[in-house]
């Protein structure tokens, strides 16, 4: 077998699929128009119903978390789909009970809430990283389903995405950060410690679905070596999920501007930007 060029050929013909090219930007945008109207639509329908959608996204530094988050919310109100991105947590909520600190961040009705990582760290970052102990990861992989029990039997739709990335890709989007001034600022220290520990997330990964896809919260996995199309992937996916129904068609007219009746512009000194472009 010819040798080859990078991690994601080799993990895909070791899967036995061979490499997919990957999709061009046009079709791509295509797709992607189509799929921000559905999200339209079922944003409307989470609004009228008083639906409850909260999306968790989990997976290795690089996978693509946040670029598909912002592909979600990019044509649809931050009023309605809020995305929760929690910070280390301080010396009081290391104190609370871990669930605590997400609790008050679970959507209410007509909300769809995403996690840009979530109450998960305690299964993937945090064991792998040595910031809590064995003991603590399996309490929480012990408790974590009647959690996730409690969510959906209150009406909330719980939706659970990993997204899987190679360690060929990993690493080439990661050279890809040291060496773009524009991402340079997406590479931490915790991130350069973390991707020598491969196989320990792989092992933390491996548990945490073991202990935690249940009927009720299942795990769904995304391959993400190809951006454009894990995206759009997952948006579909996400839709299938959701009982929706499509915005009826609205015939709409602008109405007429008043009259001007007199008005005139003020002469002011308006301070309006340079116009370099």
């Amino acid at each position: 077998m010819a040798k080859k060029k990078d991690g994601r050929d080799r993990h895909d013909a070791e899967a036995g699929a061979g490499p997919v090219p990957k999709m061009k930007r046009k079709e791509y945008e295509r797709q992607m128009r189509v799929l921000h109207g559905e999200l339209v639509a079922m944003q409307e329908w989470v609004k009228d119903s008083g639906a409850k959608v909260c999306v968790v996204f989990e997976g290795r530094d690089t996978a693509g978390k946040g670029g598909t988050i912002k592909r979600i919310t990019e044509r649809v109100s931050p009023r309605v789909f809020r995305v929760v991105a929690l910070p280390t947590p301080t010396e009081r909520e290391k104190s609370q009970m871990y669930i605590q600190r997400y609790l008050p961040h679970f959507p209410a009705a007509g909300e769809v809430v995403i996690f840009d990582r979530s109450w998960y760290n305690r299964a993937g970052v945090e064991p792998v990283m040595g910031f809590c102990t064995p003991e603590e990861t399996g309490r929480f992989l012990e408790l974590t389903p009647a959690v996730e029990k409690a969510m959906t039997d209150d009406g909330i739709l719980l939706l659970k995405y990993w997204l899987e990335v190679s360690p060929g890709e990993q690493t080439r989007r990661l050279q890809s950060r040291i060496n773009d001034p524009r991402k340079i600022w997406k590479l931490s220290p915790m991130d350069l410690k973390s991707y020598s520990r491969w196989y320990d997330y792989s092992r933390a990964r491996d548990a945490m679905f073991a202990a935690t896809d249940t009927a009720w919260a299942p795990w769904y996995i995304a391959d993400a070596d190809d951006k454009k199309r894990a995206r759009l992937n997952i948006i579909s996916h996400l839709l299938s999920q959701v009982p929706y129904k499509p915005l009826p068609h609205r015939d709409i007219t602008l109405p007429r501007r008043q009259p001007r009746s007199g008005y005139r512009e003020p002469d002011l000194p308006w301070r309006r930007i340079p116009v370099p472009f």
